[in-house]
């Protein structure tokens, strides 16, 4: 593949802008975030792209927080997105905040006034939004639009002192009313707010708008190449415009660009749902494994390379579309299968007794931690004669398909010996309490014996009863339904809720599981991947799943 086929649309536009007179030096990228929630699988992509790119062309990436309404930022969310991005293993050049521009905004901002490129609008937001026409017919003029400069520039600092409420008075970037983009008819580019902000405390009482703050800032920081996701083209016109009010020769002009998102099927992103969520308790924080917050799938068991990798296979496109969670699924899937070490554990057990081994013995097994990976090395599995084994592999009778226990045939069991079904033990209403079974002593996996090659064609997991250690299993799976929950205009997105998306069991596992810490990751034997959760004591373990070891979902998008 050549290098011109290799790049996608936005490495073209930073490749046609170094070879116009840009030079390595003039590169600057930035990921500028809204602490009102925490980044989603959406905002993993961003992140990946202009961290990506600052990587690929050795240039600084900024960590720009937008902090610009404190009706709904909060520390809190400050401190979890940083910590997301370095979970991810990005590093930013500066930790940035567009409060930092406060005053060089709000400079610019009376600048604006004396030139007659601004005024202080008194009407109420409704007859703002009623002056604005609509794509096909002009706008009206507010009455204030023509105010004295000086009336303007009193108005606003009175705004800015907290001598008015909220609502009484925005100041406008005077444009062009009958403009075909309806975001050029006289912008609000700023309103009042009495409210507490999470690093400027109570100081400012006026705050910016988001399109009068977005390039200033980049301008500020001399951003190169400001790339957003689509419904911001629309915005360009009027990021443009700001930029030419305060642009200075010689100085790094910010050029936006706009990319497609990839939406991800059965979930919702957005932040307003996905804040609902948690407020109606769906689920049990923003951290909850069920959410696509990256905080989310990181205590599912999600991995930084299975979401870097997943970033990277969608790549950049000007379409949006949507993209399968499978997709994602296999990604995981495939970074797990070459890290995580296997054990055994039972979900929903049954108990096997092999009667013809020695009463009271018990021997250790040796077993691979994880065939991928040859420095992985070996662990030891206690065995005895009273065993769990999953119920759904074992039948009183079955068809010549069904290659688990039976009676009258033989499975081997993993990493031990070959056992025989011979008889079931049942309670009076005909539940199986026990399945008795004979072992061939001759046949332990690696021995050597003529008896350990002899092939079968089951074999199961287990766990000894006497060191099976009692976890708790969290099963989850997706949390909607529907591909796309968020897309029926005639149904809200919570009737989708799937109420199998969290199944919590107790179960039991080979006693090295309680050697693991939280996040450790391991595949349980012919189940899936599995995370420590944070919610495990020293008393008892809890297990995420991550994903079962194939997607089970494929099998109904066939029926």
């Amino acid at each position: 593949m050549s290098k011109e086929e290799s790049l996608n649309f936005l490495e073209h536009i930073i490749e046609q802008d170094l070879d116009s007179g840009y030079n390595n030096n003039d590169l600057r990228f930035r990921f500028p975030p809204e602490p009102n929630g925490y980044l989603h699988i959406g905002h993993a992509s961003a992140i990946c792209l202009n961290f990506g790119l600052g990587e690929k062309y050795n240039a600084p990436v900024n960590l720009r927080f937008d902090d610009t309404n404190p009706t709904k930022e909060e520390q809190e969310f400050v401190d979890a997105i940083k910590r997301d991005i370095e979970w991810l293993g990005y590093v930013w050049a500066e930790e940035l905040y567009a409060s930092d521009y406060f005053q060089q905004l709000y400079d610019w901002a009376v600048e604006f006034i004396r030139e007659g490129k601004a005024y202080v609008d008194s009407q109420t937001s409704r007859e703002i939004a009623d002056q604005k026409g609509t794509p096909n017919e002009p706008g009206k003029e507010s009455p204030f639009r023509n105010r004295p400069v000086e009336e303007s520039l009193e108005l606003f600092e009175k705004m800015k002192n907290g001598e008015v409420g909220e609502g009484e008075h925005v100041l406008r970037a005077k444009i062009d009313m009958a403009s075909g983009n309806m975001l050029m008819r006289d912008p609000v580019m700023y309103r009042v707010l009495h409210k507490h902000h999470h690093r400027t405390g109570t100081d400012w009482k006026i705050f910016p708008m988001y399109d009068w703050t977005h390039g200033e800032s980049d301008y500020i920081e001399q951003v190169s190449h400001s790339f957003c996701t689509l419904e911001f083209l629309p915005h360009r016109e009027l990021y443009d415009w700001f930029l030419d009010q305060v642009y200075s020769e010689g100085k790094m002009r910010p050029k936006q660009r706009e990319f497609a998102r990839r939406n991800l099927s059965h979930t919702v992103v957005s932040k307003r749902k996905l804040a609902r969520l948690v407020e109606e308790g769906v689920v049990s924080g923003w951290d909850d494994p069920r959410m696509p917050t990256i905080s989310g799938l990181r205590r599912r068991g999600y991995t930084p390379e299975s979401i870097r990798n997943f970033a990277d296979s969608i790549g950049v496109g000007k379409r949006e579309n949507l993209i399968d969670v499978s997709h994602l699924e296999y990604n995981i899937r495939e970074d797990l299968n070459k890290k995580a070490k296997r054990v055994m554990a039972v979900l929903n057990p049954v108990k096997v007794l092999i009667t013809n081994y020695p009463e009271g013995q018990e021997e250790l097994l040796e077993a691979e931690n994880n065939p991928e990976d040859e420095q992985a090395g070996n662990r030891t599995i206690p065995f005895s004669g009273e065993l769990y084994i999953e119920r759904e592999d074992f039948k009183e009778e079955a068809n010549r398909k069904f290659f688990r226990l039976t009676l009258g045939k033989e499975v081997r069991l993993k990493n031990a010996y070959i056992i025989k079904g011979e008889k079931v033990v049942k309670d009076n209403e005909g539940n199986i309490l026990e399945i008795h079974c004979t072992y061939d002593p001759d046949s332990r996996s690696g021995s050597g014996t003529e008896a350990s090659m002899r092939k079968v064609k089951g074999t199961l997991h287990w766990v000894s009863v006497k060191h099976a250690l009692p976890i708790e299993v969290r099963l989850y799976d997706r949390l909607f339904t529907d591909p796309a929950p968020d897309g029926h205009k005639e149904k809200d997105f919570m009737e989708f809720i799937n109420p199998d998306s969290l199944n919590t069991i107790t179960a039991f596992g080979e006693p090295s599981l309680d050697d693991l810490e939280v996040e450790d990751k391991v595949q349980f034997q012919r189940l899936g991947y599995f995370t420590v959760d944070r919610d495990s004591t020293d008393a008892r373990k809890v297990f995420n799943r991550t994903v079962p070891l194939r997607d089970s979902w494929a099998k109904l998008a066939d029926l």
